[in-house]
């Protein structure tokens, strides 16, 4: 069992060809979870390794705007007065 050339991925018993970005893929399930969605079709040919990237990406994304809507409403918050923010905070942030 060696290595195909120009891939890195080992020959054999097909497993790590299999564990490439199948429809059942590991790395398309990750996608689709960080998506939210079934991800495109056509993202099925990428590389198991540009999936688990691309869904790094789209967490961090979501995490930075996350982050950001909470800072701007935090900001917002300035503009209720005092008394009402405790109240104000807890409808807004159930």
């Amino acid at each position: 069992m060696g290595t195909r050339p120009g891939t890195g991925t080992s020959t054999g018993t097909g497993t790590d060809a299999q564990a490439g970005a199948g429809p059942n893929s590991p790395a398309l399930r990750e996608l689709a979870e960080a998506l939210g969605a079934p991800p495109p079709p056509g993202l099925a040919a990428a590389a198991p390794e540009e999936l688990a990237l691309l869904a790094r990406a789209v967490r961090a994304r979501r995490e930075s705007r996350a982050a950001g809507l909470n800072d701007a409403a935090e900001e917002a918050l300035k503009l209720v007065p005092a008394l009402a923010r405790g109240p104000v905070r807890r409808i807004l942030f159930r």
